[in-house]
């Protein structure tokens, strides 16, 4: 029973700190643009690369195995 007397308090001040990180995001803009990222991650903006030739990557192997 004297063990609550300490979680009280400790479980009293983890909730504030955890208010206090929210109210923080938020005035700092975290929570402003919630689909900004879901749509960045399907946008493809890289350009593709041509693909390599057979005999170059032949050529490639044979001199990584040396």
């Amino acid at each position: 029973m004297e063990v609550i007397y300490g979680l009280l308090p400790a479980m009293l001040l983890l909730g504030l700190v955890g208010v206090a990180v929210f109210f923080w995001a938020v005035r700092s803009g975290q929570y402003d643009d919630m689909e900004g990222a879901a749509h960045r991650v399907l946008l493809d903006d890289d350009a593709p690369q041509d693909p390599q030739p057979e005999d170059d990557k032949q050529n490639s192997d044979n001199t990584k195995a040396r």
